[in-house]
């Protein structure tokens, strides 16, 4: 986003590349069998489509090629008992459906997702926007003038609500409650966590307004319009680029040393879509400013992710209605499921019943697999990254705390048992699967340390104003000339491009 957006005011741009491909978190591979499309991690691009970035450059995308597929039905949750509820597009479908649920609780959801509708601008301008920054102080103090001091207190500290004590509060329905609590997972956030509450209202909205849409083709279809538009624009893309240093002369940053020891030099600055860690102890090394330094040491990683693939020779038979065409369905006992394998995962065990989102390409992308076939796509939002033991007390955890191909394959099938239990006949139905653990994630992407995708954890203390650290200032290093953007800083993890859409419209 921040090159694509740079290149088009003029600025000559060129972006290097660690690994064989751009992308980062987005990857797309054949990895079970021949014919079959799979999105490794990321997958579903709600928060692009919804963003500023995709409003700036969404048309020129589009001509080089990016499509997106969509569905009606973009989240649902299905629990052991086979009790089950879909979330549609439709808010009035919607209400009525969660009323049936239990009396008021559709109301309710209308009710919280007008809430988001009705504060947007102050809501969106604080997830979204630059935070120091005169328009942002115009925007807290308009804000103030037009709601009074205290009103706006309360708004704010409304925000700050756990999860659980929303779900508890609003609605009757476990089911209902069930539908939500696994969404603040995919923010990097826990049902007890501050703000998660909120952060899953304005997943609620996000998702009935735009729904759960996936690229056509599989996420590379997307990197590959980025590319094509960055090079139109003057752009220029390496890949297999590992910078191993940052190069600095007189108090700024002058260029990038590469592993292969290359030097290249940068006329107006250097961006860098890192992790703290890499960046002020990788990249910087001693040269890295000591309160950077000092704040990095304390900087929390969150949970780890593992990630489950499956290509099955037919659709899965869900034992529920309405099921198949899902784009992202929680397998969840609860809000009190989902609360303790969060727990557990932060406490180094294996959950004994973690929660898991699955996704189902083939049904909104036909083009993902053969006719007639399907793939389902896990992720599994609570993995610990050093292993402590098992919530189960079945797998015998590591003695150096590491995942293992063996550990790896026998929690899958632990996944596998839950996914059986829910679909008719599914360990018949499948092709091949292919895990990843934690670890695994991490070789593929060093930002992803611990296997967290979210750049850090994302509880309150290391998030808005304090992302990363609690005296970072927007994306400023400290070193005059380097910049510093991705899920590290703010506004944090999700498909968004925030941090390089801010970036690059005040550069």
């Amino acid at each position: 986003v921040c090159a694509a957006m740079l290149g088009a005011k003029g600025a000559k741009v060129l972006v290097l590349e660690r690994n064989d491909r751009i992308g980062g978190c987005m990857r797309t591979d054949e990895i079970t069998a021949p014919g079959f499309v799979h999105d490794v991690m990321a997958t579903t691009f709600v928060l692009f489509i919804t963003s500023p970035a995709y409003a700036a450059l969404g048309k020129d995308l589009a001509r080089h090629g990016l499509e997106f597929c969509h569905t009606t039905t973009p989240t649902g949750v299905l629990r052991p008992d086979g009790s089950h509820a879909v979330l549609t597009t439709d808010r009035a479908a919607n209400i009525a459906a969660l009323n049936a649920f239990a009396s008021g609780d559709g109301d309710r959801h209308g009710g919280d997702v007008g809430d988001i509708e009705r504060n947007a601008g102050l809501l969106f301008g604080l997830l979204g926007g630059t935070l120091w920054s005169y328009p942002t102080t115009k925007l807290m103090a308009g804000e103030a003038w037009r709601r009074g001091p205290r009103q706006l207190a309360a708004v704010l500290g409304e925000a700050l609500v756990p999860a659980r004590g929303w779900l508890e509060t609003a609605y009757k329905s476990d089911t209902v409650r069930a539908l939500w609590a696994p969404w603040v997972l995919h923010a990097g956030l826990g049902p007890e966590d501050a703000f998660s509450g909120q952060i899953a209202k304005v997943i609620a909205f996000a998702l009935e307004a735009a729904g759960a849409p996936i690229v056509k083709g599989g996420a590379k279809t997307l990197l590959a319009a980025f590319e094509a538009l960055i090079k139109e624009r003057g752009g220029e893309v390496r890949v297999n680029a590992d910078v191993a240093s940052i190069v600095q002369a007189g108090g700024r940053a002058t260029g990038v040393r590469l592993a292969s020891g290359e030097t290249l030099t940068a006329a107006k600055g250097i961006i860098c879509s890192l992790t703290p860690t890499q960046l002020y102890g990788r990249l910087l090394g001693n040269d890295s400013p000591d309160a950077a330094t000092k704040a990095t040491q304390s900087y929390r990683y969150g949970k780890g992710n593992f990630q489950l693939h499956y290509a099955l020779n037919k659709p899965p038979a869900w034992r529920g209605e309405g099921l198949d065409k899902v784009a992202l369905l929680h397998l969840t006992p609860g809000l009190d499921g989902v609360s303790k394998a969060c727990n557990e995962a932060v406490r180094g065990l294996l959950p004994e019943v973690p929660t898991i989102c699955v996704g189902q390409p083939h049904a909104l992308d036909p083009s993902r697999c053969p006719p007639g076939k399907a793939i389902l796509w896990l992720q599994l939002p609570e993995a610990p990254r050093h292993i402590k033991g098992d919530a189960a007390g079945k797998l015998e955890a590591p003695a150096d705390g590491r995942w293992s191909e063996a550990l790896r394959e026998a929690y899958a099938d632990r996944v596998e048992a839950i996914l059986a239990h829910h679909i008719d006949g599914f360990r018949d139905t499948i092709i091949a699967r292919r895990a990843y653990s934690p670890a695994d994630l991490e070789a593929m992407n060093i930002n992803l340390i611990g296997g967290d995708p979210y750049g850090g954890s994302s509880t309150i203390d290391q998030s808005f104003l304090w992302r990363p650290f609690k005296a970072s200032r927007n994306h400023e290093t400290g070193i005059k000339g380097l910049y510093h953007i991705g899920a590290s800083t703010h506004p944090g993890a999700g498909l968004g491009g925030g941090s390089g859409f801010l970036l690059a419209e005040r550069l």
